[in-house]
């Protein structure tokens, strides 16, 4: 179980959101400024809320008046919108960065179709194997919980049904909670277990 209920003041308004999930896809779909990026920070724990609370798990990771968990310690897997490659790494020192388990990022490697890509540079490489690179470095933290920040938006069409095809695929057999933020309708509708739609910091 998955509970997020949290407020995150903003300059122009505030993020006060509440989501309640078990191991499904949940989509956040809103116009862009309207904090959608900004609570997928604060469940990673790269911001933190003013109040509230987030729990994976029966762990508490955020709490008021609490120490908050560290980032490292989340066990959250976080794609981001620019996929956040190591430029001057290897596709294959990419994936294996910080990783002890080198079977399951060996298996995740044919799972995803990155293995003709390993002796690759981020630069060598399209928007696609960079987004399905970024899946494999995220997924091989076995992650609790994984959050997609627009990871398909650069894409084009062709490109953005196959990794949305892929990411359904890939969440039936690790059947973990995903969050993916969108501004794209189709893209909510296509690959969403449940559409959270949000502006100006709400849910509406």
């Amino acid at each position: 179980m998955f509970t997020v209920s949290i407020i995150k003041r903003l300059k122009e308004f505030a993020v006060d959101i509440e989501i309640n999930m078990g191991n499904e896809i949940v989509v956040l779909f809103g116009p862009s400024g309207s904090g959608k990026t900004t609570l997928l920070n604060c469940i990673a724990g790269l911001s933190n809320p003013d109040s509230g609370v987030i729990k994976l798990n029966d762990r508490t990771l955020f709490q008021e008046n609490l120490k908050p968990v560290p980032v490292q310690k989340r066990n959250i897997g976080y794609v981001f919108q620019d996929y956040a490659l190591f430029p001057h790494m290897t596709v294959k020192k990419n994936v294996l960065y910080g990783m002890t388990d080198t079977e399951l990022v060996e298996q995740l490697i044919d799972v995803v179709q990155i293995r003709s890509l390993l002796d690759s540079y981020p630069r060598q490489i399209s928007g696609g194997e960079k987004q399905r690179v970024a899946l494999v470095r995220a997924l091989a933290m076995k992650p609790s919980a994984l959050l997609l920040d627009e990871p398909f938006s650069s894409l084009d069409e062709k490109t953005r049904m196959d990794c949305q095809e892929e990411l359904v695929r890939l969440h039936k057999t690790w059947n973990i909670p995903v969050i993916m933020v969108t501004h794209d309708l189709e893209e909510a509708n296509k690959v969403g277990d449940r559409i959270v739609k949000i502006d100006k910091g709400r849910t509406i």
